[in-house]
């Protein structure tokens, strides 16, 4: 073995710390160490922050202001806040907005109805009416109950080509018209129906006392209720166009319009069920009021000095009560 080599089975060992190391360890309590061997052992800078603590430390890294997260936290909480802020105002400006156009709404909704019921009360006196001597000499040979039958009969076959002619309008969907529908629907029903509430009075020997207006005012409450009038009652029914009886009015209008909705159904399907919808509903009202007059009838025989009814200047045209459009004026 070559001189130079140390041997493979030699074992190299760990040599001994400085004496500075040592020193710097752990150094005996009998050797104090100078200023200068102090600051050479201890890292850069740190002397002093024993001595004055890690507060102090931070204070000379940030001498102004907190932290930089301490800052970042202070401002997410105050994003959070503005944005909480912006969105309570955006959320209290939405609902001013929907209760706006909700009033909105229901005003033009009122507005609607009150429209419609002016229709009927101007409609109403312009109802030509037959007394009870020209029914019986229209259906000679007829009792009060078949006379009544026959009118009813009369009144749903109108109200049924209404309907149908409704539906057949609507039969493309066209949701503007919708509403106007609706309304000529209401109006040309209501006066069909008025002329039948009328003369079933006339037939059951109850006509209301007055004249021709306040007997239309006392027909429209009828229809209004579906109840008969008892004429020995006025207390029953309302010959005033005052505040509730205009909203017994508007409410019979909006469940009238309600229950027509399906003839706006497209594809003609909306005027069969028109017709038969209109037909029922007809056949309803008069079964009610039917059911009323029954119960105070006069018999025909104390009605003979009866005098005959004033019929209207301006009378609605037949075609209408009849359910059919009115002709176009002939050509000049």
């Amino acid at each position: 073995m070559a001189a130079g080599k140390p041997s493979r089975k030699r074992r190299f060992r760990r040599q001994k710390p400085s004496e500075a190391h040592q020193a710097g360890q752990g150094a005996p309590s009998d050797v104090t160490p100078s200023d200068g061997q102090e600051n050479a052992l201890l890292p850069h800078g740190t002397g002093d922050e024993a001595e004055r603590g890690p507060g102090a430390s931070l204070e000379a890294a940030h001498p102004a202001g907190p932290p930089a997260r301490a800052r970042r936290l202070d401002a997410v909480r105050h994003g959070v806040a503005r944005g909480s802020a912006g969105a309570m105002a955006g959320l209290t400006r939405t609902g001013r907005g929907a209760r706006t156009g909700l009033v909105r709404t229901r005003e033009s909704a009122k507005a609607a109805l009150g429209h419609l019921a002016d229709r009927l009360i101007e409609n109403a006196p312009r109802v030509p009416v037959r007394d009870l001597a020209m029914l019986r000499r229209q259906f000679p040979g007829l009792g009060p109950e078949q006379l009544a039958d026959k009118l009813v009969s009369g009144a749903a076959n109108a109200t049924s080509t209404v309907g149908a002619g409704i539906g057949a309008a609507a039969m493309m969907p066209v949701p503007p018209a919708m509403p106007t529908e609706l309304a000529a629907e209401v109006v040309g029903v209501g006066a069909i129906e008025l002329k039948l509430i009328a003369e079933l009075h006339e037939v059951y020997g109850l006509r209301p006392p007055g004249n021709l207006r306040e007997r239309s005012v006392a027909y429209l409450n009828s229809w209004s209720t579906e109840r008969g009038i008892d004429v020995t009652k006025p207390s029953t029914y309302d010959m005033s166009m005052g505040s509730h009886f205009k909203r017994q009015l508007r409410q019979q209008i909006m469940k009238r319009m309600v229950r027509n909705l399906p003839n706006l159904i497209p594809f003609m399907v909306g005027a069969a069920v028109g017709a038969v919808m209109n037909r029922r509903d007809t056949r309803k009202l008069a079964d009610h009021i039917r059911a009323d007059l029954r119960r105070r009838q006069v018999p025909w025989d104390a009605l003979e000095g009866l005098p005959a009814l004033d019929q209207p200047a301006d009378a609605l045209p037949r075609e209408l009560l009849e359910g059919r459009p009115p002709l176009p004026p002939p050509p000049r």
